[in-house]
């Protein structure tokens, strides 16, 4: 086990340029680092914090927040974009080393269903109730579109959907599935707004359920249906839709599935058919940190959107349109980090401290991550074959009513 000591750790800390802070060290001594008024204030509470940081930094000091061995008086996004910004814990073989930490990813080997499934319980099925607390009235769990700075959260949730089923240019009587359809809203309002016949997959049970409460309490039977299904089974069925949607869900692919993943959404799609793909995606690719990983989202992968791109290209679906909306996550971050805040006493009863740190370190943390762009959220709007119904520009996708 490697060891990092407080002389190791001042040489690196030195190395900061852009912002400031300070460290309080477990034998109360402070140290200033950086030009100008300190961002935020760190105690290092315990010596012990440094023997393993050699060895995995970002895990350790995740781990090292959660359990209370650092404590912070200040923002967390301000400690992870800092480090993003000053290269900490950079190697050879990776730029922006901290964002790891947040990024999470693996590379990972290929996973049976039952294990994908496994993944996805651990983070979607913590509870309704929990996601109900701060998320918006629509339960959306995903980027959210923003005309203004000054939209709610709600507003701009609802903006998001409009705006990605206006590029699927749904007509009456279309059929679409939702791979990854979360609490349902974007089915039900597809169903609702359009007259599509929506048919969206979880393999969340808790939001399955609650997808099929929904569709009852909102008189939506036959026009918007929910199953637990994975779309590998799905794509098994012989079964074919007119439009494809999926958003935040290929980052549980997993890099050995995406091939997979493009294949299914092929054989899926009809003859002519549009497919909207959103995700995260990473400028760089790379072997990166496990503290996401192991905490917030087992197995998970952000690809790159070049590395997407090929999967596509080698399906032969043709690409129409690219838009980078990353933007508009550290919005939606920051509206979910302070509505998590105002919860979390609440929350902490529900789980515990830990459980709360955690969170706040995934929120705030992503939120830094978009700050900063080493993190991006791309729409990839694709067509199998020649597309039906595609307009000339884009003008109906942004023309506000």
């Amino acid at each position: 086990m490697g060891v990092f000591n407080k002389q190791m750790v001042h040489a690196l800390f030195s190395r900061v340029k852009d912002g400031s802070f300070t460290i309080t060290y477990w034998d109360g001594t402070k140290h200033h680092y950086g030009d100008g008024d300190s961002l935020f204030n760190i105690h290092l509470k315990d010596p012990k914090i440094l023997q393993c940081m050699a060895d995995d930094a970002e895990l350790s000091l995740g781990e090292a927040y959660m359990d209370g061995a650092i404590d912070l008086e200040g923002d967390v996004s301000e400690v992870i974009a800092l480090a993003i910004r000053n290269h900490l814990w950079d190697t050879p073989e990776t730029t922006n080393g901290v964002s790891k930490m947040i990024r999470g990813v693996i590379h990972g080997g290929r996973r049976s269903i039952k294990q994908q499934k496994a993944d996805i319980v651990h983070h979607y099925d913590l509870g309704n109730d929990f996601f109900r607390l701060w998320l918006d009235d629509t339960m959306t769990y995903s980027c959210a579109y923003f005309r203004s700075p000054q939209d709610t959260l709600e507003q701009a949730q609802r903006q998001k959907m409009d705006h990605t089923l206006h590029k699927l240019r749904l007509q009456p009587g279309n059929t679409l599935l939702d791979i990854g359809s979360g609490w349902g809203e974007l089915a039900m309002q597809a169903a609702e707004t359009y007259s599509v016949s929506a048919l969206g997959i979880t393999l969340s049970e808790e939001q399955y359920k609650a997808s099929c409460k929904a569709v009852s309490e909102r008189g939506l039977e036959g026009k918007a249906s929910f199953r637990s299904e994975h779309y590998d089974i799905l794509a098994n069925e012989g079964v074919n839709f007119d439009k494809i949607v999926s958003i935040g869900m290929i980052e549980h692919v997993g890099k050995a599935h995406l091939s997979e993943f493009c294949q299914c959404v092929k054989t899926m799609l009809k003859p002519g058919g549009l497919a909207l793909l959103h995700l995260i995606t990473s400028p760089i690719e790379g072997p990166t940190g496990g503290w996401v990983n192991k905490y917030i989202f087992p197995n998970g992968y952000i690809p790159t959107l070049t590395e997407l791109l090929n999967h596509l290209h080698a399906q032969d679906f043709r690409i129409w349109d690219v838009e980078n909306i990353g933007p508009h996550y550290r919005l939606t971050l920051d509206h979910w980090s302070e509505r998590f805040e105002k919860c979390a006493e609440t929350v902490r009863k529900m789980f515990d401290e830990r459980f709360v740190r955690m969170w706040r370190l995934y929120l705030r943390g992503a939120s830094a991550s978009f700050r900063e762009d080493s993190l991006e959220v791309h729409q990839i709007l694709v067509s199998k074959g020649k597309p039906v119904g595609l307009p000339l520009t884009r003008e109906d996708v942004y023309h506000l009513a």
